[in-house]
């Protein structure tokens, strides 16, 4: 995969430059923690695996909300593939 972290100032300059409004707000969050936005952008590391446990544990709970108690849930989601 080509990652690109390094072209991020370059786009927000250009998105500046060239007066897009409707991309203002997004370009302030993306300086307000610059660093983090461009290290996800280059470093090869993701978090996706962890990010389907906890959609999969949420879906969980939601199915069970009022219907079981804290052992059972805990024992479908040990027992959840």
């Amino acid at each position: 995969m080509n990652r690109r972290g390094r072209d991020l100032e370059a786009w927000i300059n250009a998105v500046l430059r060239n007066d897009l409004p409707d991309l203002h707000s997004f370009v302030t969050g993306l300086r307000r923690d610059q660093d983090a936005v461009t290290a996800g952008l280059t470093l090869p590391y993701s978090s996706g695996p962890v990010e389907g446990h906890v959609n999969r544990t949420k879906m969980l709970k939601r199915q069970m909300y009022g219907r079981a108690n804290p052992d059972l849930l805990r024992k479908r989601l040990l027992l959840a593939d």
